[in-house]
This record gives C-alpha cells, sequence and structure tokens, in this order.
C-alpha cells in the first residue's frame, strides 16, 4: 500500500504469527496466560485452551491520547473472512472511545485547529505520509457520545472524511447527525469511485485531497439532503415523510439554526416555505 519505513516506525507496524508461536513468544518473555487474556491478546477456547486473538495478521498498535499502548488492531494477511479485528472490550480497552493515532496527531491538531478523522488504520497512516498529521480514525466503530470529549479539544473543526459508497454515506450522516447536535463545525468530505484517502495518497493525489479537506460540506447541509435523498420526491406520501425527517433532525438544533435551514429544506422538497413550521418554545407557566 505504498507505506513508507519512516511510517512503519512512526506507527509501530507489527505481525502476530501463529496462534501457538505468540503464545510461546509471550511464555519466553514472561507473560503468564493470565495477564494476556486479561489485556486481550489471548483467549480461552471451549477445551480450555488457551489461543492467540491476532493469527497472521499486520498489528496497529492503539493508544490512549497519553500515549499508553492499550490494544492492538490487526489486519489479515492470509484472507481471513474478518478482513479487520481489534482487541476485545476490557477495563484498559473501550473502542467507542478511542480513536487511532491521537496520540500521535494532537499536536497537529491543536495547531492546525483542524481534525480529519477517517475510518481507516491505513487512511492514518498515509495521511500522516503525506503531510495530514492532524488525522485519526474510528476504531472500527460508529461515532459516538463517547468520542465527543476527544475530538473537541482544543475546539478544532472537524472534518468526516469517509468512503462514498453506501455503508460511508450511512456512517457520516450519523456523524453528521451527533456532531451538529453538538454544536461542533466541520463538515463532511466523501471519496467517489472505490477510492479511499489511502489510495489518493498512494496514487500521488495528495493536491486534490488538500482541496477537498479545505472545502467539506457543512454537516447540517449534508444531513438535510442525505435525509432527503432516501425518499422517492415524486410519491407525495414520500415528500411528505421526507419533510417529517427533515423537520425532526432539525428539531435537535438550537432554535436559530432551525429557521436558517428552512429555506434550505423546502428548495430541496420543492415546497413553499410557509408549510414548515420550525420548533417553538413556548414559555413556562
Amino acid at each position: 500500500r505504498g507505506i513508507s519505513e519512516a511510517s512503519r516506525e512512526k506507527f509501530e507496524l507489527g505481525y502476530a504469527p501463529a496462534s501457538l508461536e505468540t503464545l510461546n513468544f509471550l511464555r519466553s518473555h514472561g507473560y503468564v496466560m493470565s495477564e494476556a487474556i486479561e489485556y486481550g491478546v489471548a483467549g480461552m477456547g471451549e477445551s480450555g485452551a488457551p489461543y492467540a486473538r491476532f493469527i497472521e495478521r499486520l498489528t496497529f498498535p492503539i493508544y490512549t491520547p497519553s500515549g499508553k499502548l492499550v490494544g492492538f488492531g490487526g489486519r489479515t494477511l492470509s484472507n481471513h473472512p474478518a478482513k479487520y479485528v481489534n482487541s476485545p472490550q476490557t477495563k484498559y480497552f473501550n473502542k467507542s472511545q478511542l480513536l487511532y493515532g491521537y496520540h500521535l496527531a494532537k499536536e497537529s491538531i491543536f495547531k492546525r485547529h483542524s481534525i480529519i478523522i477517517t475510518e481507516g488504520y491505513l487512511d492514518v497512516i498515509m495521511l500522516h505520509q503525506a503531510g495530514f498529521t492532524n488525522a485519526v480514525a474510528t476504531l472500527g466503530t460508529a461515532l459516538t457520545h463517547e468520542h465527543i470529549p476527544f475530538i473537541t479539544r482544543g475546539d478544532p473543526e472537524v472534518i468526516v472524511a469517509y468512503d462514498g459508497d453506501n455503508a460511508g454515506i450511512n456512517a457520516a450522516l450519523k456523524a453528521s447527525m451527533l456532531l451538529s447536535h453538538h454544536g461542533i463545525r466541520g463538515g463532511v468530505v466523501l471519496f467517489g469511485g472505490g477510492m479511499d484517502p489511502a489510495d489518493m495518497v498512494q496514487n500521488g493525489m495528495s493536491m486534490e485531497l488538500e482541496h477537498l479537506f479545505r472545502s467539506p460540506q457543512p454537516f447540517i447541509e449534508f444531513a438535510i439532503e442525505r435525509i432527503i435523498k432516501k425518499y422517492p420526491l415524486h410519491d407525495p406520501l414520500a415528500k411528505q415523510n421526507a419533510l417529517e425527517e427533515a423537520m425532526s433532525y432539525l428539531k435537535t438544533l438550537p432554535h436559530a439554526l432551525q429557521e436558517s435551514y428552512v429555506g434550505l429544506v423546502s428548495s430541496t422538497l420543492n415546497i413553499n416555505q410557509n408549510l414548515i413550521k420550525v420548533q417553538t418554545h413556548k414559555p413556562k407557566k
């Protein structure tokens, strides 16, 4: 995939061999099996025999924001059906809170006032290699409320950079709704043509990436557009459902923002703006 030697060292890429080799390695370095299981490096089979959780995989160490190693990601090198796996949930490792590469990206995030959130480990590595050192990735999960404290450190602009397939679009929609609900500024970049950020870097398209990251589609615009696109608007009932879902989303936002985006909803649906009612707050008795 074009990963340089410097990137391999920076991200500490490794290799997990066959299960028995890993277990023997752990034992030879003084680790007892209960520790390996506690930390999620090994598991216990139904027969009561231990096994390594990462077998014939390229490994990606995962750190906390403060730089403490808490788990691994692994990409298969033997065409295993599970292309990627992560360490299991432990008291040390919560994949819904962590962001891959954040401990390496945080200085750049604070300096640039911008964070790029991608879907994959290789995307992060290749973006850093191309100079986009403010890139991080979720650990095979959607963005959650638990990610917000990390994302908002330093009040950066948040760029959600996902694949342009259906899964990527749906994930970007959920992320946009979550981030806009929290009043976080930023927007979405989608990659088309079956390309991802790692592919673009490998193909020498860093200038194109720079342009995309400079002009993301704002979260609220993206969310409204994608909500409405789900419906066949030639059907009056579907158009009504699209309006209701779009307004349901808008009502999660502050009142001033609701009013600002009524025009976008009406123009996208091609209906009279007067038919759209924004939320009004009745005074408490």
